[in-house]
């Protein structure tokens, strides 16, 4: 069928129109949710979205997306994104967005799913097998699993949140306050975080994505301080991928989002195999860690997103 899937983002929302299961159109559209209290800006910010898809397609039979937070139903219960909106307000006019937009969509087959969760349905998708850790590293860091089967799970893989080192200085996501949890070492917080460290100078007041955009750039012309900047998070993931395999029967890991895009992205991963061949040999000779094409890597699970919805 003719389908729209969206993935919404700390720093983006992405859309795509897909026809009969070929991409026809994808992009992704700047904006910042995170502190904004009018849940309008939410709404008709996805609205837009879905829009610039559907511009593509001949009809819209069904609508996927895949957003941060935990959803049941359709209906966020605990979201990141929403931060910034009162309990009042959340209650009020976000619990229901997603019934909301279905009207206005008249009312085609509209699901929505965790953005772990749709990471490694991509993952299974582009794999065509199960026993995969699919793992979004962006604003945040995104996680799911798909069983041996090739079934989503029914449990709440919000890695992001998960400690991955223990030291008692470790860095606080500022948001829920846990310490020492992924979101700090894989996202572009950690890319930033380390930029500093590593002697690349920002100005003041430059947002993180764009600090994200300038080690990336750096990285392609050869700079030496961006080299050590993704050295130090492939270091950080071949040691985590050992403490996930204590949770998950991991027989491929997908790796997606704006940090692995260009050549930090495969040192990244280069790192973590001379990790783990290193420290983890059992799990080396058992693992493959993959990337998808660039636009799949930025915009994939927003094309996964669109194959969630069944259609009569």
């Amino acid at each position: 069928g003719c389908r729209i899937g969206f993935d919404l983002g700390g720093s983006d929302r992405k859309s795509a129109a897909v026809v009969d299961g070929t991409v026809v159109f994808s992009e992704e559209v700047k904006w910042d949710p995170y502190f904004e209290s009018d849940p309008s800006y939410h709404i008709e910010g996805i609205h837009d979205s879905l829009k610039r898809a559907a511009a593509h397609l001949p009809r819209v039979d069904a609508i996927g997306g895949s957003a941060a937070g935990i959803y049941v139903n359709n209906e966020p219960r605990v979201s990141s994104l929403f931060r910034g909106v009162s309990t009042e307000d959340f209650d009020r006019c976000v619990r229901g967005i997603f019934r909301d937009l279905k009207e206005r969509w008249n009312d085609v087959p509209f699901e929505v799913a965790n953005d772990g969760e749709v990471t490694a349905l991509a993952g299974a998708m582009e794999l065509g097998c199960g026993g995969v850790l699919g793992l979004a590293m962006g604003t945040s860091q995104a996680a799911g699993y798909v069983d041996e089967g090739g079934s989503i799970t029914t449990w709440i893989n919000e890695l992001a949140f998960c400690p991955v080192d223990y030291r008692d200085d470790a860095p606080a996501d500022e948001w829920s306050g846990d310490v020492g949890c992924g979101v700090q070492y894989f996202s572009q917080q950690a890319v930033a975080r380390l930029a500093v460290l590593a002697g690349i100078e920002f100005n003041g007041d430059m947002p993180l994505p764009e600090r994200l955009i300038e080690v990336q750039r750096l990285m392609a012309k050869g700079d030496e301080k961006a080299h050590k900047v993704y050295q130090t998070i492939g270091a950080y993931f071949g040691y985590s991928i050992a403490h996930y395999a204590d949770f998950y029967d991991i027989r491929h890991l997908l790796i997606l989002g704006r940090v692995t895009s260009g050549e930090g992205g495969q040192l990244m991963i280069d790192t973590a195999m001379v990790v783990l061949e290193d420290e983890f040999p059992a799990l080396a000779k058992n693992i493959t860690i993959s990337t998808p094409s660039e636009q799949l890597k930025r915009h994939g699970q927003a094309i996964a997103a669109a194959s969630l919805p069944k259609i009569s």
